[in-house]
């Protein structure tokens, strides 16, 4: 089929716009779907390790995410944080990865992340502005995998 028409090249390219803006795939990629990867919140915060307060009930299923190895909900979960702004301690390059911390109502990741440092994580960092300002978290360890 040939479209001979602009109105026509219009209405495709509107509609490729809206697919790309509200996070419909790319041809031959699966969807990201965060509510299918990511495990059921705890309702409160007496079950599982002690979160400080300031997290998110979000951050819990993160955390958990993160102490597992995976699997992740989004592709960028996992990847290096560079700390281009140097709002962290500077480090070798590969010390800080960033992990997705699900916004409900939120188009895509939303701003809210989770910055771990060294591997195994030693260091927790919370950013709910997109990486402008990071507050310090500790995490207990899973049971039985500490020395």
């Amino acid at each position: 089929m040939r479209l001979k028409s602009p109105a026509l090249w219009l209405l495709l390219a509107a509609l490729a716009g809206l697919g790309w803006r509200h996070g419909l795939p790319a041809a031959g990629k699966a969807p990201i779907n965060p509510l299918i990867a990511v495990p059921t919140v705890a309702a409160t915060r007496s079950e599982g390790p002690a979160l400080p307060a300031f997290l998110p009930a979000e951050a819990r299923a993160t955390v958990a995410l993160i102490q597992r190895g995976g699997p992740f909900p989004y592709p960028q979960d996992g990847s290096v944080f560079g700390n281009y702004e140097g709002h962290l301690p500077r480090q070798p390059r590969g010390w800080y990865r960033e992990y997705t911390v699900p916004t409900p109502g939120a188009r895509g990741r939303g701003t809210r992340r989770i910055v771990t440092g060294g591997t195994p994580p030693r260091e927790w960092y919370y950013t709910d502005d997109h990486y402008a300002s990071f507050r310090r978290f500790d995490v207990p360890c899973p049971s039985g995998t500490c020395p």
